[in-house]
């Protein structure tokens, strides 16, 4: 019998209920893994003993963006410890505007991105480059997204904060968006009509057979951020795929098998590590013959 591992999930109030990491928690401990679970901002937590080297062989992090968990993801990537995923690179995604520019560097296909801490600085942008997406560099499940559809709509965007927004050409497309998830090695794709359409109401996924063009996409992601387990959405645009956005540990929940297949690839990162290098070369990654179902 392999050797079981000890994990530290970091689950947020937000997904305290939520059905996906409960439901691999349940799995990892039926299997005969120990699973310990912290809720960073939900209780009081003794740092010192909670970050000992050796008493975990990994950390899982299910969090909002800016919320405390990162921070304590950090700390134990800082004493030593295994974290899934590596947790700079999860700072690194988190930063929209830091994951624009790394992906533009490495040739991803991404949309032209300008980053400003006013509404109004992003009416310097010409004005035949509108409609633009809108969101903050921060946000996370879609807060804050918005289209604007001409220069003069900017100054109807109400910010209670000055952090920084970032915006993009919107893709012209279908109205539907491809959610693709990463999960130990293995790509898979969902549909579903894209919340900018239904005014950030969700629709139902629908399982779709990737193309080996996203699949070799979704492979150059993980090797440029240097995430295991990850999201990604894609609009497909009159020039082909582009990618609007990148999650660590989205939710999963449309996967075939979904709760298995993500336990299983939490215990082999957490005895093998992670399949990547954290700093990756500043070079367009080139993956020969790349599959829709494995890409290692």
């Amino acid at each position: 019998m392999a050797a079981r591992v000890s994990l530290c999930f970091l689950v947020e109030e937000q997904y305290r209920r939520d059905g996906m990491p409960r439901s691999v928690i349940h799995q990892l401990r039926a299997w005969g893994h120990r699973v310990d679970v912290v809720r960073p901002g939900g209780e009081l937590l003794d740092l010192n003993t909670l970050v000992e080297r050796g008493h975990h062989d990994a950390w899982v992090l299910k969090t909002v963006s800016g919320g405390p968990g990162l921070g304590l993801l950090e700390a134990a990537a800082a004493s030593g410890l295994t974290t899934i995923n590596d947790a700079r690179s999860i700072r690194g995604v988190r930063d929209k505007a830091r994951a624009a520019a790394l992906a533009a560097a490495h040739g991803l296909p991404v949309p032209t991105t300008w980053a400003a801490a006013r509404p109004r600085d992003l009416a310097r942008i010409p004005a035949a480059r509108f409609p633009l997406v809108v969101k903050p560099a921060d946000g996370s499940s879609g807060r804050d997204v918005r289209v604007v559809e001409r220069p003069e709509h900017l100054a109807a965007i109400d910010r209670a904060d000055q952090g920084l927004l970032i915006a993009q050409p919107f893709v012209p497309n279908s109205g539907v968006d491809l959610k693709v998830y990463c999960v130990g090695g293995q790509v898979y794709g969902t549909e579903r009509v894209s919340p900018l359409r239904t005014g950030g109401r969700k629709a139902p996924d629908r399982s779709v057979t990737l193309e080996p063009e996203i699949a070799d996409i979704a492979a150059r992601v993980g090797a440029v951020f240097g995430l295991d387990l990850y999201g990604l959405d894609i609009v497909r645009g009159p020039d082909g795929p582009i990618v609007v956005d990148v999650n660590d540990f989205p939710s999963f929940g449309q996967m075939p098998r979904a709760v298995p297949t993500v336990a299983r690839a939490i215990v082999d990162l957490a005895r093998g590590g992670s399949a990547w290098r954290f700093e990756p070369r500043m070079r367009e990654t080139r993956f020969a013959e790349p599959l829709a179902v494995g890409l290692r």
